[in-house]
This record gives structure tokens, C-alpha cells and sequence, in this order.
């Protein structure tokens, strides 16, 4: 969908198809328009959050939607406002639309229902031979009411570039395993040399000699070559620190030996989302000059059982020295994340590192697709994360982490066993696991095995890949960049 922005009008000689009027609570009083009236007395219009109406107006329908209480408006609820537009007409088969709001921050208020209607129009139906017609996006245009076009442009640029990189972390998720393996994967990361990125990729025999065992195990059993790909973003000075970020690619887990029960497997090509998350944020930082140094390591992989595979009792030795007992094939993503996040800390010295992992179905359980679990080891930086958060409306909730849970992790054998003793805290042992791999640098994880994909859509996307996270760092990120 192509959204436009024109000098503000009045609606009734528009050209396109539907005028938008977006209203809050108090306009909704106050209006003496006619279709409005005719929605106050039929529909019960008043003007909440969520409320949507298309009520004829001589040959041309006008859509009618509810903005809420003004004092409750903010950049995000104005988001949602923009997604419902952009839903209300599509569900109406509405080829394109003209949106008004009138308030006393038009500009920027304008701005934000744009990208939220921007972001509610991605649709990932590329392996339909014909489409179909249910899965089509039915509006092709946008065309958003503004008081001064060369401002709201200008404002508007960085969000567009925002918008087409949760579009890009949501395709990478969205692609199936046979498409995007640990070779196709690092070969896609190469392009974005063409965006400014330092790009470079390590194949099995580098990671060898840098002792990556505990990655390399995982993908032992594949026929794929697994993969190291590091993505870097100068926009600072070089002697500033830079700030890290590493994410889980596990391209397709089947579970390993330990194999996963076939109902809804094929979810499991989703298991990199960390790793999108990591190479979108790379691109966008790139693609709107950040003023900040970035580095971004992906851990490639694909956890396959054969002949060759690791086994439940093997055990590896981490690039740190540590030696790992693995007791489950399957828990293999924090085996990714071990060497990937060593190889972070010492190679880079980052000011902090943030993870992002699918790693525990227990995080599913403790919170549902509402929140990421987040571990920390630093305060500040887990205040900085859970403010981000919840200022783009990916929110995270922090969880305990403590040398009860680390003792669960003790192996007789080795150094650690690479699941918890009993079924208790899941996700909490493994985030203990990977803290031994982090030293004392500032460090998040982020469990987002709930909020990654979603089976149904929600108030900014359709069913599926969400991109969650890309908008959380991209702000975290805003907090460090020179001014």
C-alpha cells in the first residue's frame, strides 16, 4: 500500500474513493456533519477507541472512525488508529481512501496514523500461484490529509524506513526453511553491503579454529554448513564503544535427537527470529545514518537428527573453554547463543549486549504472546529496555534470575548441563546458561518465543511473523546516539 500525504482539503471534493474521517470522543459531540449525525443516530457513534463506520454520503461513502478521549491520545494509540483505518477499508475491498483528523498536533498526530496504517498492510502471499482473493490486499493507496506536506515528508522518512525493515524482519521469519537456510541466510546478510553494513560471514572450518563447539554441535547433523554472520554499523566515532546485538538462527529445528512431536512443527522454521530481529535493526540503523556504532552477530544453524547429529550426552567445549553436557538436543538454541555471545564480548568490547532468542516455550506459558520475558544483569539497561518497550508497544517483562537457578544448571561431568534439573523456570535456566558466557558486560537477553509470531492478528499486524523487537532497539538504540 502506498501511502501519500496532500495539502488538507475538503473531504466532500475528494477524488478518491472514501473519504476518513478520524474523530475523538469530543469532535463526535460536537459535529454537525451529516454523515456523522447519520452514525450518532443509526450506529451509536460516539467516537471510542476501535469504533468504525461507513455511512453513505451522496455517491461517495465517508469512513467514520473512533479516535477515543483526546488526552488519552499518544504516538502509539494514534499507530493503532492508522492499522484500524487501514483494516476497516481494506475489509471493505476499498481500493484507496483520504484520512482527516483535525487536533492541535496535526503534523505529527498524522505522521503516526500513516505508519500504523503502513504496518497493518503487509501481507506475506508470495507462494500463492494465484492469490487468493482473501489473502490480497485490497487498497492501494493511502492518502493522508496534512497541513504542511514538506514537514510531515520530512518527519515521516525515518518511519517509512522503519516500517520497510519490520517488513523485512517479518519476510525473513515468514520464509520457509527449504528457501531460507543457514547458507541462503548468510548469503542475504552479503547484500546488504549495498546499505552501508560491514558484512562478514564465517563458515565451519573459521568457526573451528576458534573453538566454537558448542555451536557447531547443533548443526552437525544437517547437510547445511553452518554459519557465523557479523554485521557491523560505524556511525560514531571509532573510539566509541559499540552496542551489541546477537540473535538465535536456528533456521529450522526439528528438535535435533531429541526430536519435537510432529503436530505444528513447521512452526519451527521460525526459530530465527532473534537473528531477523538483529539483521533488520543492522539495516535500519544503517539506512537512516544513525550516529552510533553497532555490531550484530548471528549464530546460522540448522538442527537436524542423523548419523552425525550431537547426542543426549555428548559433551562440547564452548569457544569461552567451558564444557557443556548437552542433556537435550532440542534445547539447542542457547548452544547458538554460547560461542555467539563470547565471541561478541571479547572480539568487540560492546558497551552492552542484547539478545534475542525464540529459546523457551516456558517463557509462552509465564506470558503469552503479550510480553518478551527479559533478563538482565544490569538495572539501568533493563529500565532502558522495558521503557522502550513500552513506548513502541513491544513490551517486556523482566524476570528473576539468581545463583538458586544457576546451581540447576551444574552438570557432574562438565562445567554446565545445557537444561535446568526438573521442569521448574525454564526460561530462567537458560538465560542463567547463557549469563556464564557474558562476563561482566552489561547484558539482556530477550525471550521472545511468544511475540515473535502470532496466530492471530493483532491491532498492528495480520496473523504471523510480527517483527517484535526491531521497534523496541531501534528506540533503545535513539538513547545512545550523539546528538
Amino acid at each position: 500500500m502506498k501511502i501519500n500525504f496532500a495539502k488538507s482539503a475538503d473531504f466532500s471534493a475528494l477524488k478518491t474513493s472514501v473519504a476518513v474521517l478520524v474523530l475523538t470522543e469530543e469532535q463526535v459531540k460536537k459535529s454537525n456533519l451529516k454523515p456523522v449525525k447519520f452514525a450518532k443516530d443509526n450506529f451509536e457513534f460516539s467516537g471510542k477507541n476501535n469504533q468504525a463506520h461507513l455511512v453513505a454520503q451522496g455517491e461517495k461513502p465517508v469512513l467514520l472512525v473512533g479516535a477515543g478521549a483526546e488526552k488519552k491520545l499518544n504516538e502509539l494509540e494514534l499507530q493503532k488508529i492508522g492499522s484500524r483505518v487501514a483494516a476497516a477499508l481494506n475489509g471493505a475491498k476499498i481500493k484507496n481512501g483520504s484520512v482527516f483528523f483535525e487536533s492541535k498536533n496535526a503534523a505529527s498526530d498524522l505522521v503516526n496514523i500513516a505508519f500504523g496504517a503502513s504496518l497493518q498492510s503487509y501481507r506475506f502471499n508470495r507462494y500463492f500461484e494465484n492469490k487468493k482473493k482473501d489473502k490480497e490486499l485490497k487498497i492501494e493507496s493511502l492518502t493522508v490529509m496534512v497541513p504542511d506536506v514538506a514537514k510531515v515528508k520530512k518527519e515521516y522518512a525515518e518511519l517509512e524506513i522503519l516500517a520497510q525493515n519490520i517488513f523485512f524482519v517479518r519476510d525473513l521469519v515468514s520464509e520457509p526453511s527449504n528457501i531460507l537456510n543457514p547458507e541462503s541466510y548468510a548469503a542475504i546478510c552479503k547484500t546488504l553491503k549495498k546499505d552501508g553494513l560491514e558484512v562478514q560471514v564465517l563458515g565451519e572450518a573459521e568457526m573451528k579454529k576458534l573453538g566454537m563447539g558448542s555451536l557447531l554441535c547443533v548443526g552437525q547433523g544437517s547437510a547445511r554448513e553452518s554459519q557465523l554472520v557479523v554485521l557491523k554499523w560505524n556511525g560514531a566515532s571509532a573510539k566509541d564503544q559499540p552496542l551489541a546485538f546477537v540473535g538465535k538462527g536456528v533456521t529450522f529445528d526439528t528438535g535435533g535427537i531429541s526430536i519435537k512431536p510432529a503436530n505444528n512443527m513447521e512452526d519451527m522454521k521460525t526459530d530465527m527470529a532473534g537473528s531477523a530481529v538483529v539483521v533488520g535493526l543492522l539495516r535500519n540503523l544503517a539506512q537512516r545514518k544513525a550516529k552510533v556504532n553497532a555490531v550484530g552477530v548471528i549464530g546460522l544453524v540448522e538442527n537436524m537428527p542423523s548419523g552425525t547429529a550431537v547426542k543426549p550426552g555428548d559433551v562440547v567445549r564452548s569457544m569461552s573453554g567451558q564444557t557443556i553436557e548437552v542433556i537435550n538436543t532440542d534445547a539447542e538454541g542457547r548452544l547458538v547463543l554460547a560461542d555467539a555471545l563470547h565471541y561478541t564480548n571479547t572480539k568487540f568490547k560492546p558497551k552492552f549486549i542484547v539478545d534475542l532468542a525464540t529459546l523457551t516455550g516456558a517463557i509462552i506459558v509465564a506470558l503469552s504472546d503479550v510480553y518478551a520475558g527479559l533478563f538482565c544483569n544490569d538495572d539501568e539497561l533493563a529500565k532502558k529496555i522495558e521503557s522502550s518497550g513500552a513506548t513502541v508497544g513491544e513490551r517486556a517483562w523482566r524476570m528473576p534470575l539468581g545463583e538458586e537457578y544457576d546451581e540447576m544448571i551444574n552438570s557432574d561431568i562438565a562445567d554446565m548441563k545445557n537444561v535446568g534439573s526438573g521442569r521448574g523456570a525454564g526460561s530462567t535456566t537458560a538465560a542463567q546458561f547463557l549469563k556464564r558466557f557474558v562476563g561482566e558486560t552489561k547484558w539482556a537477553h530477550l525471550d521472545i518465543a511468544g511475540t515473535a509470531w502470532k496466530g492471530k492478528g493483532d491491532a498492528m499486524a495480520v496473523k504471523g511473523a510480527t517483527g517484535y523487537g526491531l521497534r523496541l532497539l531501534d528506540q533503545l538504540v535513539r538513547g545512545y546516539e550523539k546528538k
